[in-house]
């Protein structure tokens, strides 16, 4: 099969990943072998070529928004609710151990032994890929397979950073980055009731959030318009931590939703911090966090701006992403 791996991890300019072709993987007991129908290009992937992330597997497949249908499965799966021809989606969470503190409270999103595809293992930069079946993902209807690709990371990631904004209802919302998770956790959170305020460096980002409805749109360090009941930052830029936290009004959150982020300056406590405002990180998701978001998705139709790629271009949709070439999310289709 065709694949990419990443081989030397460095700047995306310096072409960390190379095309081969290997053999179709074999699936584990208690997995499901699918064929890739589609692949979202997200940011954590370029941060697993570009080493901002150490290496867990050398040479690895990059990719975990993944739309496969399922071409064969292991005795061990069988009546676990899949079937050879089911359409499936395979996410970033891979494993956890099911008995440590962290997944026994419900948040095996912390679990030290949780494992991730497209990092510890090779994932959908390819023809085909596997899954453990207990982390398969049903996909919502009514979506092509590129439009339910951004759906399974960037959906997900945006809905965790959401929850962890602790938004209150009707509330005001600050998004930072409008990129491919952002323009989803947008619609999700007007769809909940919620004002947003888009603050983005991009020409064309802030006119996708103008219309997607935005309430206000302005630069990524302008102050928006009103104060802020809560606040995501999706681009991975640390001097954007200080004016997002004085965008907030009193008891706001800040929610920083990348898996890496550059350094942040220094705070004052006075400006940034007082009155109960709140950083919170947010680390991956849990298979709860999925389904909940991939219901909504069912319930409410969200409008997926994408730029398909050839898996042949894998690099260079990269590339482009890492070059702001494109507004959304960027799909790889075989």
């Amino acid at each position: 099969m065709l694949c990419w791996q990443v081989r030397r991890p460095g700047p995306i300019d310096s072409g960390p990943m190379d095309k081969v072709r290997t053999a179709v993987p074999e699936p584990a007991p208690g997995e499901l072998l699918v064929r890739v129908l589609a692949c979202g290009v997200c940011r954590t992937d370029l941060h697993v070529a570009e080493g901002d992330l150490p290496v867990h597997r050398a040479g690895v497949v990059p990719g975990h928004e993944v739309v496969g249908e399922v071409i064969a499965l292991e005795s061990a799966t069988a009546g676990e609710g899949f079937a050879v021809g089911d359409r499936v989606g395979i996410a970033w969470l891979r494993h956890t151990c099911g008995v440590c503190k962290f997944c026994l409270r419900g948040a095996e999103n912390l679990c030290p032994r949780s494992s991730y595809t497209g990092w510890d293992a090779d994932g959908g930069y390819a023809e085909f890929a596997c899954v453990p079946v207990a982390y398969a993902l049903r996909l919502p209807d009514g979506y092509s397979d590129a439009d339910t690709a951004p759906l399974l990371c960037a959906g997900i990631i945006g809905y965790r950073a959401l929850r962890r904004a602790s938004l209150p209802p009707a509330g005001r919302l600050g998004i930072y980055g409008f990129g491919g998770s952002a323009h989803i956790a947008a619609q999700i959170a007007s769809a909940q009731g919620a004002e947003v305020h888009v603050m983005t460096r991009d020409a064309a980002a802030r006119e996708l959030a103008t219309a997607l409805g935005a309430a206000s749109v302005q630069g990524a360090a302008d102050p928006p318009p009103v104060r802020l009941d809560a606040a995501i930052l999706f681009a991975p830029v640390g001097d954007l931590v200080l004016p997002a936290l004085e965008a907030l009004d009193r008891g706001g959150v800040l929610a920083i939703a990348g898996i890496h982020l550059s350094d942040i300056p220094s705070l004052n406590y006075q400006r940034h911090l007082f009155q109960e405002r709140e950083i919170r990180s947010v680390t991956a998701n849990t298979r709860v966090d999925a389904q909940e978001f991939l219901e909504l998705a069912g319930e409410h139709r969200i409008h997926l701006t994408t730029r398909g790629y050839s898996l042949d271009t894998a690099d260079r949709a990269l590339n482009d992403l890492a070059h702001g070439r494109f507004t959304g999310a960027a799909v790889l289709v075989p």
